[in-house]
């Protein structure tokens, strides 16, 4: 990242607070409820570590990087020590933005970024690491007219999925002025899809990655500045029961993954890895 850029993202993340979320969708403060703590750095092989998942052991974690980088996951320690590299088949890192892994073990990475070149068609990769096998998982937006265009901000971008009964959920990144990030659900299952918005919420600042607990009773929003909490009733995936919000300025937050129930872990694209403990 260049000087400007990063001034011009430091400045938009330190003005970012949970002010509009408690007041427009009643969001609780609950910052007090969480200790923050860096405990380490990733592999510098992961320079721009852009998703997370668990690895193939306890204690292990996955990781991909952005753009342009290679169609590969990097297995590491929370001590920052790479443990293996997985190359992924049948598969081109155009713009990898999330990861999220279903209870069979498989991988989905989403290939959906589009703050760069205009795209067609989007892309979410089901990897089954064991097998060595890439299943491909395209779409494209129902309102998308043609070519998914930048004209002045980017359009139909998501940076962020997880997966939650045999369906992948996705949030847009909300570049747009109204400030909406849209949720769309996609089968996870190879094919190819049209989907369209199932729901809506104003947040004033941008979508980076989410997840959902273990337990399937939270979904938690990584963005620029801070976290957002769901709580999920009935198996529905939306909108509808914000539960909470508190900061997390630590530069580009661009990965978040629950722990546990109630714990997360966030990494940056400066290489940080942090820990977000429910006291």
């Amino acid at each position: 990242m260049n000087k400007l850029m990063y001034l011009w993202f430091a400045v938009k993340t330190v003005f970012c607070t949970c002010q509009p979320d408690h007041k427009i969708n009643d969001f609780e403060k609950v910052r007090s409820h969480y200790k923050i703590s860096k405990i380490g750095k990733l592999p510098a092989v992961a320079s721009e570590s852009s998703g997370l998942a668990n690895g193939s052991a306890p204690g292990l974690f996955i990781t991909h990087n952005d753009s342009g980088g290679k169609p590969e996951f990097y297995e590491f320690d929370l001590s920052g020590k790479l443990t293996s590299t997985i190359n992924i088949p049948n598969s081109k890192n155009v713009d990898w933005e999330d990861l999220t892994k279903d209870p069979k073990g498989n991988l989905y990475v989403g290939d959906f970024g589009n703050n760069g070149t205009p795209r067609n068609e989007f892309e979410i990769y089901k990897i089954n690491v064991s097998q060595n096998a890439t299943e491909k998982i395209s779409f494209r937006y129902s309102d998308q007219k043609s070519v998914a265009g930048v004209s002045g901000k980017p359009t139909f971008d998501c940076e962020s999925l997880f997966y939650y009964q045999n369906n992948v959920y996705l949030f847009s990144k909300n570049w747009e002025k109204n400030k909406f990030v849209k949720l769309y659900r996609v089968p996870a299952e190879a094919g190819t899809y049209t989907i369209s918005a199932i729901d809506s919420i104003k947040i004033n600042t941008q979508v980076t990655s989410a997840d959902i607990s273990p337990d399937g009773k939270t979904f938690a929003l990584l963005t620029y500045g801070k976290i957002l909490l769901f709580r999920i009733e009935n198996n529905r995936i939306d909108f509808s029961k914000p539960q909470g919000c508190f900061r997390l300025v630590k530069k580009q937050n661009e990965a978040l993954m629950f722990l546990n129930n109630t714990d997360m872990l966030v990494t940056n694209e400066q290489g940080d890895i942090y820990r977000i403990t429910y006291k």
